[in-house]
């Protein structure tokens, strides 16, 4: 036995366990410490101030990191949410509105979580400008719909867009041709946190340049960030001074994430006299979101919980569509004062999500992150409201995009609503294989998107093309075997057919 060895063994049997983690984890924070300061001295003094905000807030979520044991939640406590803390949208909607809509909408400013990368479905730069219809992008739609607000109801709703490092500059490029729209945009950004390593629990970057070969060393930690980013920012305080009440926060790539005027008027007119400080929407469980966070009663207060939080043999419990029917869309309404009033207090209490990474060079990495939903347990008077599918219309893949760029959907004022010629409310099951990943593949692949007023299901599959004017109806699947290739001619309809490798068309 080593001498290491021994010492080591009569320290725990001497020390006890519990007061030895205690000297690793001080040790541990000692060392990040050192480290975070090296890196501070390297910033310029224009980045000083945020530079320092930024890691004084890495250097909270580490500390609590280091403290936390094994899975956050107690899966025996976990409850089914009471009847009325989620509520039916009909019975919001059915409160109807207010007199005057424009004095509620002047309460309101609406975010937009924009700092993701389009890297996903192969695209560069913000995921936001993306054109997802009629040449249109997700932040031109954001745009146009607060515009048409503003001009319906004569107010001043304003825009803002919680940008990442990643997404700042471009985006900020892209707004100048907004200045002319009846919306004032404003953007604020997200805290720049080191990657650390997953063996010595340091970080990898060593200055805080975030170019080159340091760009992988940072990363923007989670839409949980929104709190104290916002706060820091000084909108925050500027909206409560202008008046403003509540944020209706959602991600940018959720085309079904509107101003809904019956949810506002049910905020700022609470039947029961007790204003809501945080609403989530939630929306009925389908198959395919069984990963989705899901609201459960958790020692007497409304809690988020992830996937990523549940013991693992209770996962597929947590996946069944049975216990747990509804999930989080992320479109949350949450009162201005009480951000301010919790971020002061220090008292927001998200759960730490740890997303393990590797590095282009093959090193594993830890990122620490959190989600802005999982602070529902620390505001007072929380709510759900189950709201119509329609309200959740995510594009993350280009399966989606083909979605909303048919004919399913009509775009008015920036809004997409299902049109009105489809006869079930349902939306396909669209899977498109590998061939289409990329945005700019899959624009190659379609002469015009197909009509699919009648479809149920689309599975494509290999080296797939589509004429012009291709109508899919009932369940089509496409399937182009390795080295042959399928092209749909112009103005084929194709009812409940299975298409495979050598272009024969059978029935299905």
């Amino acid at each position: 036995m080593s001498s290491f060895a021994k010492d080591f063994s009569k320290a725990m049997s001497q020390a006890g366990t519990s007061q030895f983690q205690e000297a690793i984890r001080q040790e541990l924070e000692y060392s990040m410490k050192v480290e975070l300061d090296q890196i501070l001295g390297t910033a310029p003094q224009n980045e000083l101030e945020h530079t320092k905000k930024d890691l004084e807030g890495f250097k909270k979520l580490f500390h609590r990191f280091l403290q936390e044991k094994g899975p956050s939640v107690d899966w025996e406590k976990i409850q089914r949410p009471p009847e009325d803390s989620i509520q039916p949208y009909e019975k919001i909607k059915a409160r109807g509105l207010p007199d005057s809509v424009a004095s509620v909408l002047n309460k309101l400013v609406v975010v937009k979580l924009n700092g993701g990368l389009g890297t996903s479905m192969g695209c560069k730069g913000p995921k936001s400008l993306i054109g997802v219809r009629n040449e249109n992008t997700f932040l031109d739609l954001t745009v146009q719909q607060i515009e048409h607000l503003n001009k319906t109801y004569n107010t001043d709703v304003p825009l803002v867009l919680m940008n990442s490092f990643n997404t700042d500059e471009d985006t900020k490029k892209i707004l100048q041709k907004y200045s002319h729209s009846r919306v004032k945009i404003y953007t604020f950004n997200q805290s720049r946190y080191p990657r650390i390593n997953k063996e010595s629990l340091l970080p990898v970057a060593k200055d805080v340049s975030y170019s080159g070969e340091n760009t992988e060393a940072w990363y923007p930690p989670g839409h949980g960030d929104i709190y104290a980013s916002f706060y820091n920012s000084g909108l925050l305080d500027n909206f409560i001074g202008e008046g403003k009440e509540y944020i209706f926060v959602s991600n940018i790539d959720n085309l079904g994430a509107t101003v809904d005027l019956y949810i506002l008027n049910h905020l700022m007119n609470s039947p029961n006299g007790k204003r809501c400080e945080f609403v989530m929407e939630v929306t009925n469980k389908t198959r395919a979101d069984v990963k989705g966070g899901t609201l459960t009663q958790y020692e007497n207060k409304l809690r988020l919980v992830e996937i990523a939080q549940v013991p693992k043999p209770h996962v597929d419990e947590f996946k069944s569509v049975s216990k747990f029917k509804i999930f989080n869309t992320n479109n949350l309404w949450i009162s201005l004062s009480a951000i301010k009033r919790l971020q002061e207090q220090n008292a927001i209490d998200m759960e730490i999500i740890v997303n393990p990474k590797t590095l282009d060079g093959g090193l594993n990495v830890i990122q620490l992150e959190t989600a802005v939903g999982a602070a529902i347990k620390s505001f007072e008077n929380s709510l759900g409201i189950n709201v119509p599918r329609s309200r959740f219309l995510p594009v993350k893949t280009t399966s989606d995009l083909l979605l909303v760029m048919s004919n399913l959907y009509s775009l008015n004022a920036g809004s997409l609503t299902m049109s009105e010629k489809r006869e079930f409310p349902t939306v396909p099951l669209v899977k498109l294989g590998s061939s289409f990943t990329k945005v700019q593949d899959y624009l190659k692949r379609f002469e015009s998107i197909p009509d699919m007023l009648e479809l149920d299901h689309l599975t494509v599959s290999g080296d797939v093309t589509f004429g012009k004017n291709v109508a899919l109806k009932g369940t089509v699947i496409i399937i182009a075997n390795h080295g042959d290739r399928i092209d749909i001619p112009p103005g084929a309809v194709l009812e409940n057919k299975i298409v495979s490798g050598n272009l024969r068309i059978l029935d299905h």
